[in-house]
């Protein structure tokens, strides 16, 4: 069990998570595996990995019980697409717990800062005039091949993956944005749940600390859903903001893994 110092600090990640969650939308479950590293202290980057692999998956079905009320999630997409990607999350997970943690850290980094790179482009998009929605694509075979490839992805680096499934859903099937979103909740909870399991089984989930992350997550959330109505008038600045932050963090995990492998 966590004694009262890691206790609270886990409290303040999980707020620190739903917080950027509830303001900027997204993202903010890429932040997850280094606060465990770097403000936690869990010393093993694989345990780190499991550890917020099951807390995005608990955190991602609030929000798609939300959504799912509203009548927003395409569930037959959803079915296909995260039923298809539970065998790339499982392919990677067995993959990513054989790398050197260290060497998996330093490419995690890589990661964040395509995430910021891509909220970047986001605030710029919402500037310019959307062409009109064109209908919605329904072949399963690019739905199974981005589904394979995001589970993949997921897997791996143990993150929620919304940042690639919601682009994924827009390229397999042209839904709108909004149903996009909800409907990759599916597949967030799906691979999340694959990749925890998977490292549980090797022992690398610190349960006592998800529900903390948890924890803090819920009313880091509700703050943030807060500031951002009253922050409303500026959404892309918002972003850019975290997107600088991303990138921030992106560099120090780089510098810090590649300090530890010798590189640096």
């Amino acid at each position: 069990m966590p004694d009262v110092l890691h206790t609270l600090l886990g409290l303040c990640s999980g707020g620190i998570i739903g917080f950027t969650l509830g303001l900027v939308g997204g993202g903010g479950s890429i932040l997850a595996v280094p606060l465990l590293l770097y403000v936690v202290g869990i010393a093993d980057p694989h345990r780190a990995i499991g550890t917020s692999a099951l807390a995005v998956t608990i955190n991602a079905l609030f929000s798609l019980a939300s959504h799912a009320r509203s009548g927003n999630v395409v569930w037959k997409c959803a079915a296909l697409f995260a039923c298809a990607g539970i065998f790339g999350a499982l392919a990677g997970a067995a993959c990513g717990k054989i790398v050197n943690g260290q060497r998996l850290l330093f490419l995690f980094a890589f990661v964040m800062i395509a995430v910021g790179a891509l909220m970047m482009r986001r605030c710029r998009q919402t500037r310019q005039a959307r062409p009109q929605q064109a209908a919605m694509r329904t072949a399963p075979l690019p739905i199974v091949a981005y589904g394979i490839a995001t589970g993949f992805c997921s897997g791996f680096f143990g993150i929620g993956g919304g940042f690639l499934i919601v682009p994924a859903l827009l390229a397999a099937t042209g839904m709108p944005m909004l149903s996009a979103i909800a409907t990759s909740l599916v597949a967030v909870c799906a691979f999340g749940l694959t990749t925890s399991i998977s490292y549980a089984v090797a022992g690398m989930v610190d349960l006592p600390m998800v529900g903390i992350l948890v924890a803090g997550g819920v009313a880091g959330s509700t703050g943030g859903a807060m500031l951002a109505r009253r922050l409303g008038q500026h959404p892309q600045r918002l972003r850019m903001i975290f997107a600088c932050l991303i990138f921030l963090v992106a560099f120090y995990m780089m510098w810090r893994s590649a300090r530890a492998m010798g590189l640096a």
